[in-house]
């Protein structure tokens, strides 16, 4: 099988988030999204302690059109939305959530992770829903480390978030083919990941140091992939947490406003509608 060609290694930005310095590998100059990914953000910072849940992390807000993703590496995320789900995902966990036609919702770390303080590490990424499944229903799941098939062999591991790999199959459900993996890599030990090649491909290192195809990549590089072969070819200089974001290019016009995701830019203005009406549901946070 041919190996993929790297088309550029692109350095993560920092961008401030309400007030949160984060590290934003896409987009950046070079793409603004990545047919069917649309954003990938790394947030790493260390909670001071002695602080009520409703003092840290984000409040509520609406979303409309897409799927907000977040890999939990370090502490952990409580959620809290206008359905009445109320989940904390810890490490090795993932938050999935479809926002369908409307949902409201909030980020924050756990009641015991805002009083004893510690280190809090998520990866979010959005991806683009097809037109036709934009306004479903909305559906929230969170999965703990053993809900997503692990792959282990010598020097490595791997999630399979969505998708299928080596005969396993990831527990999200996506509404265009894709493969979602989260993983480690030890120094020195080699790894080749089959991808489709008509399947739009990015690797982003969280720490680290890797060589892909003879090209170096460091910590909080985003590695984007040509479609030009069935495999990536990796080894590690040294000990590397990575995500790979591979899926079919939905191929539909994108329209985006904050937090809504919509072909059309009437489609955004009846989100910004519904949301100020109350459609996309209420949140009122428990904090007991």
């Amino acid at each position: 099988m041919k190996t993929r060609s790297i088309r550029r290694i692109i350095a993560s930005q920092k961008v401030n988030m309400g007030g949160h310095i984060i590290e934003q590998p896409l987009p950046n100059k070079f793409m603004d999204q990545l047919d069917p990914f649309l954003l990938v953000h790394h947030a790493e910072w260390e909670l001071k302690g002695n602080q009520r849940q409703q003092e840290v992390g984000i409040g509520g807000h609406p979303h409309r059109g897409f799927s907000p993703v977040t890999f939990v590496f370090q502490g952990d995320v409580r959620h809290q939305d206008s359905f009445g789900n109320d989940m904390v995902v810890k490490a090795g966990g993932t938050q999935w959530m479809h926002a369908g036609k409307g949902i409201t919702h909030s980020e924050r770390p756990s009641k015991e992770l805002a009083a004893k303080g510690g280190m809090q590490e998520i990866i979010q990424f959005w991806v683009n829903t097809p037109a036709k499944y934009k306004m479903e229903k909305p559906y929230y799941l969170p999965l703990e480390a053993k809900d997503s098939p692990t792959i282990k062999a010598e020097g490595y591991h791997m999630q399979v978030v969505a998708g299928e790999y080596q005969g396993l199959k990831g527990p999200a459900k996506t509404f265009s083919p894709m493969l979602l993996l989260r993983g480690e890599i030890e120094a020195n030990a080699t790894l080749e990941v089959e991808i489709p090649t008509h399947y739009n491909t990015l690797m982003y290192l969280l720490d680290g140091k890797l060589r892909v195809n003879e090209n170096t990549a460091n910590k909080k590089d985003l590695l984007w992939f040509n479609n030009d072969g069935e495999t990536i070819q990796i080894s590690a200089n040294e000990t590397t947490r990575f995500i790979l974001l591979a899926g079919e290019p939905i191929g539909e016009e994108v329209t985006s406003y904050g937090p809504f995701v919509m072909n059309t830019q009437t489609e955004i203005m009846e989100a910004l509608r519904d949301a100020q009406m109350g459609k996309m549901g209420v949140l009122i946070e428990n904090f007991d």
